[in-house]
């Protein structure tokens, strides 16, 4: 049963976020996207935005909770040129088999994710032995004032957007077994960032 959270962010996801994607995240994900290969797994695909920057000799798989942003994304894919396929999976209990994929992506969705540890340990199980394992997300900020305003206006985001903005996502890799190759700042400081993970 999909909640009024779901549905708000259906609703409005690609409008929220247009400032940000035409200032930093646009050049964060051609950069970040455009060098994958093989096999690989976009877990949360949502509205398809990484879709235009993967190498077209890629064989990409998204997944995503929501049916509508499914549909979405489909929309979008119509003239990328692109082997792709886009189901409806719980990041948290993917169906694939062990050792499936060469990469594995995802952007801004272990905000949303209820248990990002146990979908992080998805991820390892399907990962393929030194797989490619890129998360771009926002965080919980280290500087002492970001994280209390993040604190402080996180109730309201989470009640409208339906993610949260104070997740520690760089200990939640940990939790899971991944081991950070790279932690890389991107924009805001410390709040938006890339962690580049591998299996050993």
């Amino acid at each position: 049963m999909k909640t009024n959270k779901t549905r708000k962010v259906e609703n409005s996801y690609d409008n929220a976020e247009y400032l940000m994607e035409r200032l930093f995240f646009r050049r964060i994900r051609n950069e970040t996207i455009g060098s994958l290969e093989g096999e690989i797994l976009e877990i949360g695909v949502g509205t398809g935005k990484n879709l235009k920057y993967y190498n077209r000799s890629a064989q990409v798989t998204g997944i995503d909770i929501s049916s509508k942003m499914l549909e979405k994304a489909r929309e979008k894919s119509d003239n990328i040129n692109l082997r792709f396929e886009l189901k409806k999976m719980d990041a948290q209990d993917l169906t694939f088999q062990s050792n499936t994929f060469d990469s594995i992506i995802g952007t801004f969705v272990f905000c949303s994710i209820p248990d990002p540890v146990m979908a992080m340990k998805e991820i390892k199980r399907v990962a393929k032995p030194n797989a490619n394992i890129i998360f771009i997300e926002h965080v919980l900020s280290n500087n002492k004032v970001i994280a209390y305003l993040e604190n402080l206006i996180n109730p309201i985001v989470s009640s409208t957007f339906g993610f949260e903005l104070n997740r520690n996502t760089k200990e939640n890799i940990k939790n899971s077994g991944l081991t950070i190759e790279k932690d890389e700042e991107l924009a805001f400081f410390d709040v938006f960032r890339r962690f580049t993970c591998t299996i050993y």
